[in-house]
């Protein structure tokens, strides 16, 4: 399956890409592999959608740039470079093996929105006891 927003930059509030991969991976679950297509640009952002539960990612820009540039090398120039930014990322994450990552290293906003809601909650729960 490709999770892809081609043309949704026409639509106003439209979900990007990367924002709908995670319920679409768990609606799935392993019933197929899911691919991402859609506002890859470097190395942080094919990382992301690996650690959502892409098996791999389409990049088109670069790509487009590559060879308008420099013709068939600079399509693997733009390629190397992507690679050097996703080797850079994972070490940055403490990942070697691209096979080795999931889900812990990207937080969603809703997830922050949760983990600061129970840590908020946590901290009333302690300041109480502490009053009792």
């Amino acid at each position: 399956m490709i999770v892809s927003d081609h043309g949704g930059r026409q639509l106003d509030g439209a979900l990007s890409s990367i924002a709908a991969l995670p319920s679409i991976v768990r609606t799935v679950g392993n019933r197929m592999e899911i691919f991402l297509d859609g506002g890859v640009r470097s190395g942080q952002d094919v990382l992301k959608a690996v650690a959502l539960g892409a098996r791999a990612v389409f990049i088109g820009r670069a790509f487009l740039y590559g060879v308008q540039a420099l013709g068939g090398e600079g399509v693997t120039l733009a390629l190397d470079i992507i690679r050097k930014e996703l080797d850079t990322t994972m070490a940055l994450c403490g990942y070697r093996n691209i096979l080795d990552v999931d889900r812990t290293i990207v937080e969603t906003r809703d997830e922050m929105r949760e983990l600061r809601a129970l840590e908020q909650s946590s901290y009333r729960t302690s300041r109480h006891e502490l009053r009792a």
